[in-house]
């Protein structure tokens, strides 16, 4: 598991759309850019998102090679879409859904926006940019009480005006969403009870910040309230065929232990161990504890915890990824080289997988002159990068790769393509400059080095130009 910056072409967005728009904002302490934070990237949690969304993109019309289901690392309640065919979960919104069914709700209703077009329709979004919704949230709420100089005070200057100029048109959007999202879950067949769920969850937490709305406030008369929003996706779901539909079993377990192996990953040491103490000895709990044990450097623990899982399942890649990972990260890459392997193998060399081999491969031969499995490591890297050349760390180990064999041109593109994905603009270009003047002219790697500069040339120009 990886965090990347959202800085690759793929991911360069600003937030237009949030799932149950204020309500689930309600709980940032502030609108933080997006920008700021950053993917959670992981071959299993990956995997689970995909076969979640796939059944209802397939609803939508878009072309599903086209659609992705992102990550963020952002313990906020939130999902959202952006600019592109993307919706982004935050890790937050996993942590807090009970099931696959609540997380497959959020995805039915965000895909509405990306198929109504809200996703790239910036009425009034650049005045409100910079507003807090969380002020947006209290001054409705003092407003309502009748404090109208307290409202007031919220707001910075100029952002009253700009709440409303966002805010207009936001009703009829999220009820064109709520509509579209019952419709793709019913063409797949899957029962929207996890949506009304989630959203009884969402009411319940609006309840506890002591948050009353009523249909006079003319704040909120801009948003769908979250009561009549359950009450008409229940009226519909119960009409539905797919409303007493049993759950996907293997669907839900999945989702069970992902959850897990996240909070393990995400939270501190202290909160896994009393989330799921040492007398719970099923996967998840397992799974989670492995990661805290791992962060408190007790190897030996993390270690009983990840054998103990692969003892049950000896052939579970995702459970040797994790053995590999750690032993890796404790300098132990000898020993981490067999199960990444192996767990490359069973994936078919899943790129963000094959990538931690791949840099097991690159730890070994540290220090050794001879450098025996620098081919094996360029190979695989090539074979993750032709799949994923989004993952800028996979750069940064193959260009750790052609420096160990002395290819320094090659090393230099490699880390043009990875100070490209991280936002270095300054680092690409002079890293592309300098593997053009190393690379054969007219190759393809001499051309994509010269791509790489003058997409860097173009971008700090245009930032100049903005100054």
């Amino acid at each position: 598991m990886r965090d990347s910056a959202l800085h690759s072409p793929g991911h360069r967005f600003k937030p237009l759309r949030s799932l149950a728009s204020a309500l689930v904002l309600c709980l940032a302490l502030a609108a933080a850019p997006v920008s700021a934070q950053s993917v959670l990237r992981d071959a299993e949690t990956e995997a689970l998102l995909h076969d979640m969304a796939q059944p209802l993109i397939q609803q939508t019309g878009l072309d599903p090679h086209n659609v992705d289901v992102v990550l963020v690392n952002d313990s906020e309640i939130n999902a959202f879409v952006a600019g592109g065919q993307a919706v982004y979960v935050n890790s937050g919104l996993i942590n807090a859904a009970d099931s696959a069914l609540e997380v497959q709700g959020v995805v039915a209703h965000e895909l509405g926006h990306v198929v109504g077009g809200h996703a790239i329709d910036t009425r009034g979004m650049k005045q409100a940019s910079n507003i807090s919704i969380l002020s947006l949230l209290l001054a409705g709420a003092a407003a309502a009480a009748g404090g109208g100089e307290a409202a007031m005070g919220i707001f910075m200057a100029g952002q009253q005006a700009a709440m409303g100029s966002y805010l207009s048109y936001t009703r009829g959007e999220e009820e064109a969403a709520d509509a579209a999202g019952a419709r793709f879950l019913s063409g797949a067949g899957l029962s929207g009870r996890g949506s009304v769920e989630f959203f009884h969850k969402l009411l319940k937490m609006e309840n506890q910040f002591g948050i009353t709305r009523t249909d006079e406030d003319a704040f909120w008369s801009t948003h769908p309230l979250t009561d009549d929003r359950i009450q008409f996706l229940q009226d519909v779901y119960e009409k539905d065929p797919a409303w007493n539909k049993p759950v996907d079993p293997v669907l839900e377990e999945r989702f069970k232990r992902v959850k897990a192996k996240l909070y393990g990953y995400l939270a501190t040491p202290a909160d896994t161990m009393r989330a799921f103490p040492e007398y719970m000895t099923g996967v998840p709990a397992r799974y989670a504890r492995a990661y805290a044990w791992h962060k408190e450097g007790f190897l030996d623990k993390a270690m009983g915890e990840t054998d103990a899982l692969l003892k049950d399942a000896p052939d579970d890649p995702y459970f040797l990824e994790l053995k590999g990972q750690i032993l890796l990260e404790a300098g132990k890459p000898a020993d981490a080289i067999d199960p990444l392997r192996r767990a490359t193998q069973l994936t078919n060399n899943q790129p963000l997988i094959a990538t931690t081999f791949g840099h097991a491969l690159l730890a070994e031969d540290e220090g050794d002159p001879k450098h025996p499995h620098m081919a094996e490591a360029e190979r695989v890297l090539k074979a993750a990068l032709s799949r994923d050349r989004e993952n800028p760390f996979a750069w940064y180990v193959l260009g750790m790769v052609y420096a160990q064999q002395g290819d320094t041109p090659h090393a230099e593109l490699a880390s043009a393509e990875q100070q490209e994905l991280n936002g270095n603009v300054g680092g690409a270009l002079r890293n592309a400059e300098a593997a053009a003047l190393g690379l054969k002219q007219g190759t393809p790697d001499w051309l994509r080095a010269q791509d790489i500069a003058m997409e860097a040339r173009s971008a700090m120009a245009k930032g100049k130009k903005r100054k």
